[in-house]
């Protein structure tokens, strides 16, 4: 960065009511902690303790508490600067019951930002519960305020945050200046935290066009005459260009600093690409997915993580590989250049030189990092009457946020439902995993935002880990989707990899081979093995299975486990010689028995024919004269 950074402060007003001979308006620094009311006024009357005045201990070992009396005005603390740390002084004030605390500074100087301390574990437990708002007041207005006091007035007070902030049209522009590292400490902690609490709101603000939000990454550079050293060469890129603290402060061992500063290019360029498509909002899914699915920790901070990532959004990867560029030669990376000129304060904006920072409309956000804090101020930025509905004092969005913490359905209105509520998991599936052909997602729609988690169906529980893979296990798993094991059918004839006897896992059946996920393919069990068991038998493969068969006019006979050839063509002999016989016999049959037909009836028809030609001659006894034919003729 430059050696010199330009420092801005942002103010809010300081408005004293009364008494009369001290009316007036000053200035006061914003604190960079708590949750200072942008957009807002607190009214409150001024005390000024009478021990532990710079409330570098608690006030209660002194019996002091700050608390108001029902119907009184909230009490403002003021506390004197110096001995230890800002934060704890208000933290000190808030324990006590004080609504806000002034800090009168003890050098004549301009004013200054109260920041906090490089927090470790134990400071990040008070720093991050503080949510009261505080200021920094010039000496010569702390003597005054101090005199007036111990003269036995009663001070009263207005803060004024109305103008913390600048409004001039019905859009907010804001940035976040923030860093892909995950071992950095608490402000790391701190940060990602944020990000995943904050982006559902992010996201409908810029689906709505209320925002335009933008990213950005702090980098340094390598004075140029030590590039070559261990430390450069493992902290930067592009031969020192563009740098990132080493995340173990360890060059031996561990990730890099220039692993940083690749994933913080790599989250630029999402944000571009994203940007380019018409969805810049997609940023805060990558980030957070990539915290969820790529941490440090666990060894996977690296490209092929972060492409899974990418790929799961749906977003082009060789777009962001072309965005990156490439981070070993000798030359400027356009992208990374313009961060670092982004960070020089323009107008009335400052250097940015820590992280977290958050910009908005060009003026940096005090105060903790949190929803509620920074919705305040990002609300604060519209024009009356321009803000949307879920900055709107009536609640919308702080009902919200009640629903999340209290479920009080009876404070809880339609339009704040209908104005927070997103169904992530329209788009993109929400970058979870999916079965279109089974109609499963892994990914659920909630209040603060979609997760991936692996479904629950019919009685079958998925396992996995929610955004590449999810599978079916226990009883009933076949029933879904042949629990997303193969399977494929031929000729009415079914095979499948899924099985519920014994483990969960796709094993393909007897005559395939293969991963039995995505692939079986059939084995050709006539190559691998001497199946059929007989010198003449021949194997021919089928899909799944094998079949048996002999040369020439042979027939194959399987007995147990032992095959045998037997003649095809004598068995054909037989057979003809044996059918030829059956006719023969068949026929002698039937002609013996018409013979004895045709022989009885030419008997009886030679019969009667002889007793009517004797009838005519000598008529029988009993008998009418039979007719001759003659007579029959007249």
């Amino acid at each position: 960065m430059n050696c010199c950074a330009r420092f801005v402060v942002e103010k809010n007003s300081l408005r004293v009511t009364s008494p009369e001979k001290i009316k007036g308006t000053h200035d006061s620094a914003i604190g960079n902690f708590g949750i200072p009311q942008y957009g807002g006024t607190l009214a409150g009357v001024v005390v000024y303790p009478k021990v532990n005045r710079k409330g570098c201990r608690s006030f209660g070992e002194s019996g002091n508490s700050f608390k108001s009396k029902p119907g009184a005005l909230p009490t403002f603390v003021l506390i004197d600067r110096g001995d230890c740390f800002f934060s704890i002084k208000v933290w000190n004030a808030q324990q006590a019951g004080a609504h806000a605390v002034l800090v009168a500074d003890d050098v004549a100087e301009g004013l200054i930002t109260m920041n906090t301390p490089e927090e470790d574990r134990s400071s990040a437990k008070y720093i991050e519960n503080i949510s009261i708002p505080s200021a920094l007041v010039d000496k010569s207005f702390g003597e005054t305020l101090k005199k007036t006091i111990n003269g036995g007035d009663i001070v009263n007070v207005n803060l004024d945050w109305r103008e913390a902030v600048p409004h001039p049209d019905d859009r907010v522009e804001y940035e976040l200046w923030t860093n892909s590292n995950d071992e950095c400490g608490v402000k790391c902690d701190i940060l990602m935290e944020f990000v995943k609490d904050f982006k559902g709101a992010a996201q409908i603000l810029e689906k709505g066009g209320y925002t335009q939000f933008t990213p950005h990454y702090i980098t340094w550079y390598c004075p140029q005459a030590f590039t070559l050293s261990l430390q450069c060469k493992s902290q930067c890129i592009n031969y020192g260009r563009y740098c990132a603290p080493d995340p173990e402060q360890d060059f031996t061992t561990g990730y890099e600093g220039k692993d940083v500063v690749i994933e913080n290019l790599r989250q630029l360029c999402v944000f571009r690409v994203a940007n380019g498509t018409g969805k810049p909002w997609m940023w805060w899914d990558y980030v957070t997915d990539f915290k969820i699915r790529c941490p440090m920790k666990a060894k996977r901070y690296n490209k092929d993580c972060a492409d899974d990532v990418i790929r799961a959004l749906g977003i082009d990867v060789k777009q962001i590989e072309q965005c990156m560029g490439d981070p070993n030669v000798d030359a400027e990376n356009p992208v990374l250049k313009e961060e670092q000129d982004a960070q020089v304060g323009k107008g009335p904006r400052g250097d940015v030189t820590i992280l977290p920072t958050i910009v908005v409309n060009n003026h940096q956000y005090r105060g903790k990092l949190a929803k509620v804090a920074v919705m305040k101020a990002i609300c604060a930025g519209f024009e009356e009457t321009t803000e949307p509905s879920i900055c709107l004092s009536s609640g919308e969005f702080f009902c919200c946020t009640l629903l999340l913490e209290t479920i009080k359905t009876d404070l809880i209105t339609a339009a704040c439902v209908a104005d927070v509520e997103t169904n992530e998991c329209l788009e993109n599936n929400g970058g979870c995993w999916q079965d279109k052909a089974a109609n499963l997602t892994a990914c659920r729609d909630t209040f603060r935002g979609r997760v991936c988690e692996c479904p629950f169906v019919d009685g079958v529980r998925f396992s996995g880990d929610g955004y590449r893979h999810c599978e079916a296990s226990g009883t009933g798993r076949c029933r879904i989707n042949n629990g997303g094991c193969w399977h494929e059918s031929r000729d009415e004839i079914t095979y499948t990899a899924c099985s519920e006897v014994g483990n969960s896992k796709c094993e393909c059946p007897p005559g395939f081979k293969g991963d039995g996920i995505k692939t079986c393919e059939d084995i050709d069990e006539c190559k691998e093995k001497k199946l059929c068991h007989c010198p003449e038998c021949r194997c021919q493969n089928t899909w799944g299975t094998y079949e048996c068969t002999c040369t020439g006019d042979r027939l194959y006979i399987r007995d147990r486990d032992r095959g045998a050839c037997i003649g095809k063509a004598g068995a054909e002999v037989r057979a003809s010689w044996a059918a030829i016989w059956v006719i023969v016999i068949g026929l002698a049959i039937s002609g013996g028995g018409a013979y004895l037909i045709y022989k009885y009836r030419l008997r009886s028809y030679m019969d009667t024919e002889i007793r009517a030609i004797m009838a005519q001659y000598m008529p029988l006894d009993g008998q009418a004269e039979v007719p001759t034919h003659a007579s029959d003729q007249a």
